[in-house]
């Protein structure tokens, strides 16, 4: 399970398990990265039971 994160001149992708850890990025600054990472933390039950809903798992 993964989330990607886009900003105008670059992305990121987080993987969600075991934890939430930076995976990739791709030109975003430490703060844009923070802010995801905060984002993704604070939604982190709607995002896991979207990626469920969407996949069926």
């Amino acid at each position: 399970m993964h989330v990607h994160v886009y900003r105008p001149g670059g992305e990121a992708k987080f993987w969600m398990d075991p934890e939430i850890e930076l995976a990739q990025n791709y030109a975003l600054m430490k703060r844009q990265l923070n802010s995801a990472y905060r984002l993704i933390m604070e939604h982190e039950d709607e995002i896991r039971a979207a990626w469920k809903a969407h996949f069926r798992s």
